[in-house]
């Protein structure tokens, strides 16, 4: 059969591995590459951690991580519960609430942090977010550092039922809607919004495209097989269309594909590179203050 006239299936459902404490404010799981060791197999995609929804009480100091570096690659911070400001040490700032996105490019260097934003920190609430780290290319990795604040209003829109049912595009393209997250690499990466049992979606990404739906809120189904809430559904490259349907009335998922990135990769803490050799010299140059000054 043409690859293109195939069913995509499920490869693998990836159920949550035991939640940590990153910083005092960001209870996660990490689906990979610590909980499951995929390396190249969800290319672009490094890391997945995911904060199920969680209540924090109130406090007097927004919860968070403090200072730290980054290089060569990009961090994708999507909420759906909560808020989250952001600062780094290129000047950049923001704060995101449910729905929105964070698209930071450490590229060559950045100091970082990120907490509770301090009015959600001071009333207390559920607090539920994803982060995605996105690799770059080794053409790319000493890019300058870059930030995109991707508000509901910047994402494209697909409505796909008198309900309200719709796609939420923040990078790609969905049937004409575009998002507008400029990436380095080919990236597909929407916020899917089913707001009625039944309602569905088709979706045609291309065979090779390492593709993953996490499902942040009910249960869908993907060709008839059940993922249930919380869980990762990891998609195989054998076929290009598959379809999701909401199995509750309302169910809620992230998908992300992409284009894998054939370079070698090392990983050493905050840095994301392609040798060794070059994880020694980020380490260096951040030891040198060469990743400018951020206050704690």
């Amino acid at each position: 059969m043409d690859v293109k006239n195939k069913t995509k299936q499920i490869e693998r459902i990836l159920v949550p591995p035991a939640p940590h404490m990153v910083g005092d404010g960001f209870r996660v799981c990490n689906f990979f590459p610590g909980g499951y060791n995929l390396k190249q197999r969800v290319s672009p995609f490094f890391l997945l951690d995911y904060n199920p929804p969680h209540y924090f009480p109130p406090a007097s100091r927004p919860r968070g991580v403090g200072v730290h570096p980054h290089r060569g690659f990009e961090t994708v911070t999507l909420v759906f519960q909560g808020a989250v400001a952001h600062h780094d040490s290129a000047g950049h700032a923001g704060v995101i609430g449910p729905g929105e996105v964070q698209w930071m490019t450490a590229g060559s260097g950045v100091l970082h942090k990120e907490y509770h934003e301090r009015s959600f920190a001071e009333q207390g609430g559920i607090f539920h977010v994803a982060q995605l780290w996105v690799n770059l290319p080794a053409k790319y990795k000493m890019s300058p550092p870059r930030y995109q604040s991707i508000t509901r209003e910047k994402q494209g829109k697909y409505v796909l039922d008198a309900q309200g049912s719709a796609v939420y595009v923040i990078a790609g393209n969905y049937k004409g809607a575009k998002g507008a997250a400029h990436t380095f690499t080919p990236i597909e990466l929407w916020n899917i919004e089913l707001l009625t049992e039944d309602a569905a979606l088709d979706i045609s990404l291309p065979a090779d495209y390492n593709t993953l739906l996490l499902v942040v809120e009910g249960e869908v189904l993907v060709n008839e097989h059940k993922v249930p809430a919380h869980t990762l559904a990891l998609m195989d490259n054998e076929g290009e269309h598959f379809e999701v349907r909401a199995k509750t009335p309302v169910a809620k998922a992230v998908l992300m594909s992409g284009a894998p990135i054939h370079e070698p990769i090392a990983h050493y803490g905050p840095f994301l590179m392609n040798s060794f050799e070059e994880i020694k010299q980020a380490i260096e140059d951040f030891n040198a203050g060469k990743f400018g000054y951020l206050e704690d």
